[in-house]
């Protein structure tokens, strides 16, 4: 007993299932002839299948592998093929194959044919066969839309018919394989979001970009305080860049970790359900969100097999544990130049709870539809000035090292990379943060930097009104000036216009506590630190003052402790320690504040504060003041 494989392989098995030596292009013939309705071909046929159009050569390479043929099939006993002076047939054909696949209609049930479709479907059909034919080629090509096409006619009929346990998994599975081999199949993503009960999703991303657009259209700020309109020229750049998009494709790449199987997570409904946020996404046809998935189940070296096409992405995703806490690592990372676009770790909770899972699939859904529009932009806007590009990429890497010297190299690159193209408006809102940052480094001494903020936040929204990057740090600059109610106005369309930005979320906590909403800025600022457990210091400055003024003085000091460098927080320390009655070690930061900033006036820095509210001033001077301020000459010295 024989059997034929051309799933995962072309390959002539025994009854032992030991594999049996045989010209592979004999193999192939066998295939051939096996998915032939009449199981017989002319001998140029095959010539032409094999070695294509050139029949001189073809047919004397036909001759000599005929003869090579019965020369096996002697060897074994059986004879498959048949060989006559113009045809060539099957004689006995192996008593198996899982060509005959097809034949899964005369399984007892739809669920029985989709199970074995599914089985042979997730191997490749001859992969690896050594034959350079075009004629080959499209065969191949050809057998594969019909192998789709007969899991698609099963799995609907399944779909409609779905309502067991097992039944329902199965047609899950199913409808993943499809949805990995064509992603652009629009009856296969509703079968997903019906099968996955996933209306809900549709309705919350139709919500989000509703909600989104009607603060746009509300965005209060007057037109005539916003610089002028891009010139002709960057209009239509804009609209020719977005007339172009074209639909991206992610591969989803889950790579395991060592650590979760004891996590109660399940790694791979993790991969479904974001499967499934990207279906409900693109069902909305939005323009710039209709982003497809291809689906990998290949392991570290799978990037390699994915399409390299101009705008392919692969999105690797971990499971780990720290602090007994897990966590999900998220990548994204661009095929054809290997380099990381986006990356974070993200609290995944106590539990695993349904509510978490889906608030994590929406998070990153969503963040990677911005993060891979934000991409392409740049990439379409840097095309023809590489130089510019890496002087961007470099101003915004001194931007995340908070000090003086760095927010002015920053702003150096950033105004470079802007020569000859002044409206990008990642830049234009990258420079404006160096600003509004100098101004809080600087202990508020020169409001001529908030107005430089102010000037370039502006000029980031007239570049591009349908992105956060403007609205983000005109919010700041608002907060800063004490503009308040504006201020929180912007944050809000910033964190409509990109969800999940753990930045801006963490800015919008920022701007609630100068506002006087401590309560809000606290809940605000932990969902941007759950979302980035390894959390920049600013973050948990800012959860340490929301904690302070709310009068959890150790919270404070406990959110302080976890910060890479306390310098930071070196007034809240002290305020917070003299609160709780600890006057010595409140002393301690007295001293050091007065070290390093010996001009350090407390009445000057309260005033400067921009809080709304006199009572949030009265007890963060009262700390102040407890701490010993008053009591330490400024050219104390030591620590």
């Amino acid at each position: 007993m024989f059997s034929l494989h051309a799933f995962g392989g072309l390959k002539l098995l025994d009854r032992e299932r030991r594999e049996v030596a045989f010209p592979e292009k004999g193999l192939l013939i066998l295939a051939y002839l096996m998915l032939e309705p009449t199981a017989r071909a002319s001998r140029s046929v095959i010539a032409r299948l094999l070695w294509g159009n050139d029949n001189g050569s073809a047919q004397v390479n036909l001759r000599k592998l005929i003869s090579r043929i019965r020369s096996r099939q002697n060897a074994l006993g059986r004879s498959f093929l048949h060989f006559s002076e113009t045809v060539v047939e099957l004689d006995a054909p192996p008593s198996f194959s899982d060509l005959y696949f097809a034949r899964a209609e005369q399984a007892d049930s739809i669920f029985a044919r989709l199970s074995l479709l599914v089985k042979t479907l997730e191997a490749k059909f001859m992969p690896g066969v050594d034959c350079q034919s075009t004629v080959f080629h499209q065969w191949r090509q050809a057998q594969g839309r019909r192998h789709v096409g007969v899991l698609k006619e099963a799995l609907k009929a399944a779909a409609a018919q779905a309502t067991a346990k097992d039944d329902v998994a199965l047609v899950k599975e199913a409808a993943l394989l499809v949805l990995g081999i064509d992603p652009e199949d629009r009856d296969i993503h509703s079968i997903l979001l019906r099968i996955f009960d996933a209306a809900g999703e549709v309705e919350y991303f139709r919500q989000t970009f509703e909600q989104r657009a009607e603060l746009l259209g509300s965005w209060s700020v007057r037109q005539e305080e916003i610089s002028a309109p891009p010139a002709e020229g960057a209009v239509l750049r804009d609209e020719k860049a977005s007339a172009g998009r074209t639909r991206i494709r992610i591969p989803l790449l889950l790579l395991p970790s060592m650590e979760r199987q004891n996590l109660g997570y399940d790694a791979a409904s993790l991969v479904n359900d974001i499967t499934i946020g990207f279906c409900a996404l693109d069902s909305l046809e939005i323009a710039g969100r209709n982003t497809a998935v291809r689906i990998g189940k290949a392991g570290d070296g799978a990037a390699a097999t994915f399409d390299q096409w101009g705008r392919s992405y692969i999105l690797e995703m971990r499971l780990s544990v720290r602090d007994d806490t897990p966590l999900l690592f998220s990548q994204l990372v661009e095929a054809a130049s290997d380099e990381i676009v986006w990356a974070e770790r993200m609290n995944l909770g106590p539990s695993p709870s349904e509510e978490r899972r889906q608030t994590a699939m929406r998070h990153i859904v969503l963040s990677l539809a911005g993060q891979i529009e934000r991409r392409e932009m740049m990439k379409s806007h840097f095309a023809e000035n590489p130089t510019a590009y890496h002087r961007y990429l470099a101003g915004r890497r001194y931007l995340d090292r908070l000090s003086i010297p760095n927010l002015r190299k920053a702003r150096s690159e950033l105004e470079a990379a802007l020569n000859g193209s002044g409206r990008f408006a990642p830049a234009l809102g990258s420079i404006a943060r160096t600003y509004s940052k100098e101004w809080v480094l600087t202990s508020g001494s020169d409001t001529a930097l908030l107005d430089e903020a102010e000037n370039y936040a502006m000029q980031a929204i007239a570049a591009r009104r349908d992105i956060a990057d403007g609205y983000r740090e005109l919010g700041m600059t608002r907060t800063f000036q004490r503009e308040n109610d504006e201020s929180i106005e912007a944050l809000k369309l910033a964190e409509a216009l990109n969800p999940g930005h753990a930045g801006i979320i963490a800015d919008h906590a920022e701007a609630l506590l100068h506002s006087s909403r401590p309560d809000l800025a606290l809940a605000k600022i932990e969902s941007a630190i759950a979302l980035n457990p390894v959390s920049p210091d600013t973050y948990l400055w800012t959860a340490s003052v929301a904690s302070y003024t709310l009068g959890r003085f150790e919270a404070a000091l406990d959110y302080i402790g976890r910060m890479a460098d306390s310098r930071l927080a070196d007034r809240i320390s002290a305020a917070s320690w003299a609160m709780i009655g600890e006057e010595e070690k409140a002393g301690f930061f007295v001293r050091r504040i007065h070290q390093t900033n010996p001009g350090f006036d407390v009445d000057r820095w309260v005033s400067v504060m921009p809080f709304k509210e006199q009572w949030q001033r009265d007890i963060y001077r009262e700390g102040l003041r407890r701490a010993g301020f008053w009591k330490v000459p400024s050219n104390s010295a030591g620590v």
